[in-house]
């Protein structure tokens, strides 16, 4: 049962409380009165079953669950350490409009509800709040975007270097496991996934002590080593598809639905182990390898080049950000839109379709657009609304001189506003699986961080 607000939270023991305690701090009061608004819980309460909104056990309030997530992307918290700071903590709770008698949410509650309400909801949320912000109910507390910057920047996945023999091994560990657990469905007799992560592991540690040698030998040794480890891969696969095998085959009677599931896990991950196999076949006959797997936990993760002397490459998500500006002054923040992603190593010119129906939909039109030199005329043009003044870094601008150095300063303000986001909202690396995990954590780091722009603006 869905509930939206958790009730009062004031109690006689806040009677006893003194005036410092039972007041917010000001960063905290000003988030406080940007979350009170009525409508933004709204696309939460869309998006509920309509059969489970009066039915059933009920959730946590989700004016508390927007409020600890929030107080989790400006932190930094994880959600352990999230939970137990704002048990400890009596402006937190009172923030989070959770009682001194009140038990905190569990983290695995929290968890569960980000990973159940997904991306479109909390983008659905930054649209509204920004839909608030920029109406002429506002007042004179309005929003005027008068000027916009767009950039694309990469969202780390949470993976770890890969390499052919390290995804051999996951891979290898992945299959054991599922098929481990799927064995209890058909019988200990019946067809098993011998776990050989153990022998691939093995291999891989000669390569590190061979690198580590410098022996002149490596790469021989590497491409044997490898080659034999996706040799062990190919066995556990061709068991773990005898087992799936087995498990709709026998997919009548008592657990005939928990067998079809678990036989399509096992298929999921004999496919992306496939594809780690293939991979180490173009790699001994010298192929180059198109769309690499990178990593089995998070399949959607790409490679993605940049030229950075400190990364040249990164896995993860391109995303492209929208910073809605008043004005192009030194310092100027804004409000960002919903970033513009996709699966994939993308250019600039993709993502912009996207980039420009969230302006449209929002029938905003900036004055002036600084852009960088990855974008192209031609695309700007046709996705983006007609602006006075378009400025693009590296192309002929017919503008005056001043005031095109003044766009060119603005424009290198959203490499700025994209550091800010990965230091202190934690866009730097998505800590949920898959691409729409990364987009669920990039929409929670986005409503996080315009929430507290419009709590600074109000001050």
């Amino acid at each position: 049962m869905l509930r939206l607000s958790g009730g009062q939270v004031e109690s006689l023991f806040d009677l006893g409380l003194p005036v410092q305690v039972a007041e917010l701090p000001a960063d905290l009061a000003a988030l406080d009165a940007a979350l009170a608004e009525p409508g933004l819980l709204a696309p939460i309460e869309a998006c509920w079953a309509e059969d489970a909104v009066d039915f059933g056990r009920p959730t946590v309030p989700m004016d508390r669950f927007v409020r600890l997530m929030i107080v989790k992307m400006r932190s930094g918290w994880g959600y352990e350490t999230l939970v137990r700071e704002v048990s400890d903590s009596l402006h937190l709770r009172r923030f989070c409009r959770i009682g001194l008698w009140e038990r905190v949410p569990d983290e695995s509650t929290v968890r569960k509800l980000v990973r159940r309400l997904g991306a479109e909801v909390i983008e659905e949320i930054c649209e509204w709040v920004i839909a608030e912000a920029t109406s002429s109910r506002a007042g004179a507390q309005r929003f005027v975007v008068r000027a916009a910057r767009i950039d694309s920047t990469i969202v780390e996945a949470d993976v770890r270097y890969p390499t052919d023999l390290g995804l051999a091994q996951d891979a290898a560990r992945a299959l054991a496991r599922e098929a481990l657990k799927a064995r209890g469905l058909v019988g200990a007799s019946r067809a098993r996934v011998t776990d050989r992560s153990r022998a691939i592991a093995g291999r891989l540690r000669r390569v590190n002590r061979s690198v580590a040698g410098r022996t002149g030998q490596s790469r021989a040794l590497a491409l044997r080593l490898t080659g034999e480890a996706g040799e062990l891969l190919a066995a556990s696969i061709r068991e773990a598809r005898r087992l799936a095998a087995g498990l709709r085959e026998r997919a009548r009677g008592r657990g005939a639905g928990a067998k079809p599931a678990a036989a399509e896990r096992l298929e999921c991950l004999c496919e992306l182990a496939a594809r780690v196999c293939a991979q180490i076949g173009l790699r001994l006959t010298g192929q180059p390898i198109s769309d690499r797997l990178v990593s089995i936990s998070d399949p959607d993760a790409r490679p993605i080049r940049k030229g950075k002397l400190n990364k040249p490459t990164e896995f993860g998500y391109v995303m492209q950000l929208s910073e809605l500006c008043e004005n192009t002054r030194r310092g100027a923040r804004g409000l960002i839109l919903p970033a513009s992603t996709g699966i994939g190593s993308l250019h600039e010119s993709q993502l912009l379709p996207a980039t420009g129906k969230r302006l449209k939909d929002h029938q905003l039109r900036p004055r002036e657009i600084a852009l960088d030199g990855g974008f192209q005329p031609g695309p700007v043009r046709a996705h983006l609304p007609e602006p006075d003044r378009l400025f693009i870094s590296g192309h002929h601008a017919p503008h005056a001189r001043k005031t095109n150095r003044r766009l060119a300063k603005f424009r290198v303000g959203a490499e700025g506003r994209i550091s800010h986001l990965k230091r202190r909202y934690g866009l730097n690396r998505s800590r949920l699986k898959g691409h729409t995990g990364a987009r669920t954590w990039a929409a929670w780091s986005i409503l996080a961080y315009n929430l507290d722009t419009l709590a600074l603006r109000a001050t």
